[in-house]
């Protein structure tokens, strides 16, 4: 069978096809899904993540988007890799983190934390593309919950362990915004900002990442930036508006093979320019001092334990 698990016509072939989308939506999600510590700890435990996290990054975006756009063969061949490699995301926390004591296990298979993978790419799929494409209607935003859902199912999330739809989707969030769930680490608070704010890109392609930047800054609800301690200004607030709309309106004289496709060509650059920094000595990500000194490895587990 040639046909992938979204063909074309399918709301999260449609959403994620957007480049503007496909650029941002994965640095977005992993700074919302990492105010829960037990999936911060679990998305990036492997000791090659804090080494080289663009390329941990890249790999995870690259086998996203072959089950977003590839075969059936193509998407199974990416889910099994991925299986593979969550059988090793297992382990205690060495110290307690928020609610979470010292010796909480977690697991990559564990539901509630599959959905802080998920539910985090749903929604900033959704406002990535209401702010730079248009504005999803009721149906679609279903529509595409649905298709986000099949997603999870592919990597072992249970559908009757998720929210069935949108409204539960929503009240959902609000439970665990609202819970002492939310626990942003100082390392998950330094790598999620050096994540969302300080890809590696070469000279050139500074300024637009200024402004990618400036998007994905103003796409997070104001209470995830208080949590990460980012201020938001009334000019930054002036100039986000301003690039959104721009975006938009672009759309009508930017060519459809321009706004559409695939996004690995821009995440190898910013591997090559990973390794470019490496070469010369620098750090993969901008950590200050005072959390590397305290968290050596940003992850440091004790592997093993957890249950599937």
């Amino acid at each position: 069978m040639t046909d992938g698990y979204f063909p074309p016509g399918s709301m999260l072939r449609r959403v994620q096809s957007e480049r503007a989308v496909g650029l941002l939506y994965g640095q977005r999600a992993l700074m919302v899904g990492s105010l829960q510590p037990l999936a911060f700890i679990g998305t990036t435990q492997r000791s090659k993540a804090h080494k080289r996290p663009w390329r941990r990054l890249t790999q995870t975006a690259e086998f996203f988007e072959a089950v977003f756009f590839g075969t059936r063969e193509e998407a199974d061949r990416a889910l099994a890799i991925t299986e593979k490699m969550h059988h090793k995301v297992r382990g205690e926390i060495p110290e307690a983190a928020g609610p979470f004591p010292a010796g909480t296990s977690y697991s990559a298979f564990d539901q509630e934390l599959m959905m802080w993978v998920v539910a985090p790419m749903y929604d900033s799929a959704a406002a990535l593309y209401d702010l730079l494409v248009k504005p999803l209607s009721v149906d679609e935003r279903e529509r595409l919950w649905q298709d986000y859902l099949r997603f999870g199912e592919l990597f072992g999330m249970r559908r009757e362990d998720a929210p069935a739809a949108v409204a539960e989707l929503d009240a959902w969030w609000e439970e665990r915004r609202t819970s002492d769930q939310i626990f942003l680490t100082d390392a998950a608070r330094a790598v999620g900002r050096s994540i969302g704010t300080r890809i590696p890109v070469p000279m050139y392609a500074k300024p637009p990442m200024r402004a990618a930047n400036l998007v994905l800054l103003g796409s997070l609800p104001s209470w995830v930036r208080e949590e990460y301690g980012i201020s938001w200004s009334d000019p930054e607030e002036r100039a986000f508006r301003a690039v959104t709309a721009a975006s938009r309106a672009g759309r009508l004289v930017t060519p459809r093979v321009v706004r559409r496709g695939s996004c690995l060509p821009f995440y190898a650059l910013v591997e090559r320019q990973e390794r470019a920094r490496l070469r010369t000595g620098k750090e993969a990500l901008d950590i200050p001092d005072r959390v590397r000194r305290a968290t050596p490895d940003l992850t440091t587990v004790t592997p093993g334990r957890g249950r599937r």
